[in-house]
């Protein structure tokens, strides 16, 4: 079963100015004509203002929606629900809040066995750091700190890498220093497409917008600007 993960950047569910085009490619990406695609915003804890945008988007789409609240369920079924879908999206907030509140509830474990299945795992900002080993969060107060993730796809991650200034200096000295493992960074508005988890592709929404590569060099880092489509 082909695995893949679409981890976006930032600026996800945009219908300006990047047009929904990140949703349409990770869309692409199954062979249903009309896939099933359920929202995580775990992260946010569960604002509606995330779930509404969700489902705002999905009316310029062709999609069957659906979301999953761990704070309002609307089943008992959890793994049945999210198995049953042919994308899996999460949206952004706090990494630390999202992946405590998995583990509570189980759905970390529900989301190994949805990608084992060939589901496809995508989500924005706090959407994107879980499914690596490791990435950099804001979760608490102060500066950026490093967490340990979900472990799905191997390394760090740092998404907003072209819109917060604190992001990539401290993804540096992190991998410098060692705290964290070598990774990929992404600019708002760019998915990183992971298919059996090695890096497939990087897309954008944005015409200017990129995918970086960054590892550790002697005391310092190297970045590698990779390869990235725009999504026209």
């Amino acid at each position: 079963m082909v695995k893949q993960i679409v981890a976006i950047g930032g600026a996800g569910l945009s219908v300006e100015p990047d047009g929904l085009r990140l949703e349409q490619y990770i869309l692409g990406l199954t062979a249903a004509a009309s896939p099933k695609i359920c929202y995580l915003g775990t992260a946010s804890g569960d604002s509606q203002i995330g779930i509404d945008r969700f489902y705002d988007a999905c009316t310029r789409l062709i999609c069957r929606p659906t979301h999953l609240s761990l704070y309002k369920p609307s089943t008992n079924n959890l793994a049945g629900l999210l198995l049953d879908q042919d994308i899996i999206y999460v949206g952004g907030g706090s990494t630390r809040n999202l992946l405590a509140l998995w583990r509570e509830w189980g759905v970390d474990a529900m989301m190994r066995d949805a990608y084992e299945r060939g589901i496809i795992l995508s989500g924005v900002s706090a959407g994107s750091i879980c499914w690596f080993g490791q990435g950099t969060t804001d979760s608490l107060f102060g500066p950026l700190t490093p967490i340990a993730c979900l472990g799905f796809l191997p390394g760090s991650n740092s998404p907003h890498y072209d819109s917060e200034p604190e992001r990539r200096p401290t993804y540096h000295r992190l991998i410098a220093g060692g705290a964290i493992e070598d990774g990929y960074a992404a600019d708002d508005g760019v998915g990183l497409h992971f298919i059996d988890d090695q890096l497939h592709a990087a897309v954008s929404s944005r015409p200017n917008a990129r995918a970086y590569r960054v590892e550790r060099s002697g005391e310092g880092v190297t970045e590698t600007v990779l390869p990235t489509t725009y999504l026209e």
